[in-house]
């Protein structure tokens, strides 16, 4: 038989191996021998080999499986002489064991060992190599056909290697861990190259399921099936699936020789169904599915063509605090709906319930008005105002038609979940927004105070802000009034300040619209007339200008 030149020095493997195994004297013989005595205490047997010689053996070597000695003292066996140590011969019976095995290997592969290859454990390291146990026998491994790192620590490593030479005269077999590499490593490329011929298409066993896919064993070398490579539906769990031992259909679909992945596909063996769905679904059908999952974030559907659509949390319901799916789908339900996505290159549909349900906004608008007060629940608060649900849709209540109280807010005025009276001020269409007022259904500081106060009645207040064209004034409970600058003579603007006392007089009420005006010019009209007429009624005989001098000292 011919080998590589790796192999050119098999000849001298044999040598080296029994020079390793005669370090002293050793003869190997096998002799017949008596046990004169059992030491249990020491556990030792003492056995004669002849020449009035006795040899020590373990009695390891000569107990059964459950721990039983299997010879007593007058009993003969068969031992080897390996050495001698102080005269006194070293033997063993295990060695007698293990050569009768080797020499029924032999004989039973000496003429066909090509492709034999053995599993064993390293057990003993020497100059020329190591030794490597399997089922009770010895195997020699030379150090250049063992393949290990330098400096690895190899002892007891459990390895396979191919048988390469066996000597009957020396009873001894040589094993190659490298020449297992390479034989492997050829087998595998000529199994790779084949399968990543076009449409090649084979039978696998499954090996081993994780959470990312299955490994698969294609003829001796395992490929990868991803989990996205199970199924057109998408990612799938394997394990939901198959089990290992299982066999499946797969094909080749990459390999990187960089790393020695190979990637193969279950999918790519079965028709496209995504060709079915371009050639017959557009988007907008209405389509009958089975809710086949639930996950937080919405639901996927099963077309029944091995084809998952997904239906997404914001889909299921015009409801806008749909928090989970769960509420309103369970696993199995055939439902009705609309295609809303179809994508067959990356493989994507999304499918909608609320599509095929009547819009809720459309439903608002032929039920109410602008001008219609309702009862409505909170349902958030925010820094600028409060949402209110209305039937299934929601308006906007803007913190300032919350209250006629300045600087009121919504979220200090309510909670999430309180039922609350408004008005529905503005309903736009076009962009499906409600305006919402509260304070207007309520008694308005302005209405409060013409309940009190009519036009001409002379009211004082504290100046809050001056403005281009006027000043605004604040008079008892809160009630603003605006001082138009052409009302404020005879007062001087420039010379006003803020949170100054001001007289005035009313000018106009408009509750409807909350507006109070005020003036000074008037007050100072009314003065100057109420001045005559008291002056029409004294002594005329004095001159009018010292009787007003007189009224205004």
């Amino acid at each position: 038989m011919a080998f590589d030149n790796e192999f050119v020095e098999e000849e001298s493997f044999a040598e080296l191996f029994a020079a390793s195994e005669k370090e002293q004297q050793s003869t190997n013989r096998v002799v017949e021998g008596e046990i004169v005595e059992i030491q249990e205490d020491e556990n030792k047997a003492l056995v004669g080999v002849g020449d009035k010689l006795e040899g020590i053996i373990s009695l390891d070597e000569i107990k059964d499986e459950n721990g039983e000695l299997k010879y007593g003292v007058g009993d003969k066996l068969k031992v080897m002489i390996t050495g001698y140590y102080n005269e006194r011969p070293k033997i063993s019976h295990k060695k007698v064991l293990e050569q009768e095995k080797i020499i029924e290997f032999i004989n039973e592969h000496k003429d066909d060992y090509e492709d034999l290859v053995i599993e064993g454990t390293v057990v003993k390291k020497n100059r020329g190599g190591y030794v490597i146990e399997s089922d009770n026998m010895q195997f020699f491994m030379p150090r250049s056909l063992a393949a290990f790192k330098e400096g690895d620590n190899v002892i007891g490593r459990k390895i396979r290697a191919q048988v390469i030479k066996i000597d009957p005269e020396e009873n001894s077999v040589v094993v190659s861990r490298r020449k297992l590499f390479n034989e492997e490593r050829k087998r595998k490329k000529e199994i790779i190259d084949r399968l990543m011929q076009e449409d090649t298409i084979v039978e696998g066993v499954v090996k081993k399921i994780t959470s990312y896919g299955m490994f698969v064993d294609v003829g001796g070398v395992d490929g990868l099936v991803h989990y996205n490579e199970i199924s057109y539906k998408g990612p799938v769990n394997p394990a939901k699936l198959y089990k290992e031992g299982d066999t499946v259909i797969v094909k080749a679909i990459n390999y990187d020789k960089e790393k020695r992945h190979l990637s193969l596909s279950i999918k790519a063996v079965q028709p496209d169904p995504w060709e079915e769905v371009e050639n017959e679904l557009d988007e907008g059908d209405a389509i009958t599915v089975t809710v086949s999952n639930i996950e937080n974030y919405g639901a996927f559907v099963d077309l029944g063509n091995d084809i998952e659509g997904f239906l997404h949390i914001s889909e299921i319901s015009w409801d806008k605090n749909v928090k989970n799916p769960a509420d309103y789908l369970n696993v199995g339900d055939q439902i009705d709906v609309e295609v809303i996505e179809i994508n067959p290159k990356t493989h994507k549909l999304r499918v909608s319930l609320k599509a095929l349900q009547p819009k809720p906004f459309e439903e608002f608008v032929k039920n109410y008005h602008e001008g219609d007060v309702v009862e409505g629940e909170i349902t958030s608060l925010t820094d600028f105002g409060a949402f209110v649900r209305i039937g299934q849709v929601e308006g906007l209540l803007h913190n300032q038609d919350v209250s006629w109280e300045k600087g009121a807010k919504a979220k200090d005025l309510f909670n999430v979940g309180d039922k609350v009276e408004v008005k529905i001020a503005k309903i736009n269409e076009p962009e499906e927004k409600i305006s919402l007022n509260r304070k207007v259904l309520l008694e308005s500081p302005l209405e409060k105070f013409a309940k009190e106060h009519k036009v001409n009645d002379i009211v004082k207040g504290k100046i809050r802000d001056i403005k281009d064209f006027g000043v605004f004034v604040t008079l008892e409970d809160g009630v603003d009034a605006l001082i138009r600058d052409e009302d404020l003579a005879p007062l001087n603007k420039d010379e006003l300040q803020k949170d100054q006392e001001i007289e005035a007089v009313i000018s106009q009420i408009d509750t409807k619209r909350d507006r109070l005006r005020l003036s000074v010019k008037k007050l100072d009209y009314i003065k100057s007339k109420a001045l005559l007429d008291e002056l029409n009624e004294e002594d005329t005989s004095n001159s009018l200008g010292e009787l007003i001098k007189e009224k205004i000292k």
